[in-house]
């Protein structure tokens, strides 16, 4: 939590937010996380009844705070969402909890944000399709799981080919990488994936996790991204959103580095990128 703490201050004093406040998200509402998630399950997580083999594969303990978090994090990528259909874009300072699947939790995901927010968002009436555009270093297998067979919903992952999960879901397109990958292998791969995606989604929204782990200094990472890399990863795939005219709710998704100041500088320098290319881009 120490890295969301020192980001959000960061944010501030470099001043990204503009003249705006940055925003407490609301609590995703238990009609919203039913969306996404079996009854079952939200009622063992809201009401302290996850068994203990549930609570290790999540890998948080139960708390009433770590429910509060998980909901404030999904509600926090919806406003996002809201934010960028008015904006052009959003941001959520934490969120991008794609391992969440709909009836269990696993890697430090409770509940899935992003497809939350993209239900959410349609049943508003706001959206009809979404991309999520998702450039952490691990498999959104929470989110390709539970969107399975839902041709509104069009999943890409750009992921490390040997990490975790080592047992890996079907997104709509996976692009696999191995152990190492430099930033001219990731970028090139990278442009082919997000073309691809856009082209065949047509979507009205793109959820972008903007994982800082392909960072070459990334404990759990295996990539080997720089930081200029990583920026230009970040560039590109905000530029290429705002020539098409798509709206993109941006969340911060992983950053594990030996260092916690470098996974916070990666982070920063998304919602750097996100302010210059757009308006009034933190939330």
């Amino acid at each position: 939590m120490t890295k969301y703490a020192a980001l959000r201050e960061a944010v501030v004093a470099a001043r990204l937010n503009g003249d705006d406040p940055l925003q407490v998200p609301a609590a995703a509402t238990e009609a919203e996380l039913l969306r996404a998630h079996d009854r079952a399950y939200v009622d063992r997580v809201l009401n302290g009844t996850l068994s203990a083999a549930e609570v290790r594969r999540i890998g948080l303990p139960w708390s009433p705070a770590m429910v509060e978090r998980s909901r404030r994090s999904s509600g926090a990528t919806l406003q996002a969402g809201r934010a960028a259909l008015e904006r052009g874009v959003g941001v959520n300072l934490a969120g991008g909890t794609h391992h969440a699947f709909r009836n269990h939790g696993e890697g430090y995901c409770v509940f899935n944000d992003a497809v939350i927010a993209a239900r959410a968002l349609q049943a508003e009436g706001r959206v009809a399709r979404v991309v999520v555009l998702d450039c952490d270093v691990h498999q959104g297998n929470g989110t390709a799981a539970i969107v399975a067979g839902d041709p509104t919903v069009f999943t890409f992952s750009i992921h490390g080919a040997n990490n975790f999960p080592f047992a890996k879901e079907v997104s709509d397109l996976d692009i696999e990488l191995p152990d190492g990958t430099g930033d001219d292998a990731y970028l090139t791969a990278l442009e082919q994936g997000v073309c691809y995606s856009l082209s065949a989604s047509q979507p009205d929204l793109a959820i972008y996790l903007a994982g800082a782990d392909p960072y070459v200094d990334d404990r759990l990472g295996r990539l080997s991204l720089t930081m200029p890399g990583l920026e230009a990863r970040d560039r590109f795939v905000l530029e290429t959103l705002r020539h098409a005219g798509i709206p993109v709710a941006i969340t911060m998704a992983g950053g594990y580095a030996r260092q916690i100041a470098d996974s916070v500088a990666i982070h920063v320098a998304t919602v750097r990128i996100a302010a210059g290319l757009f308006s009034g881009a933190a939330s």
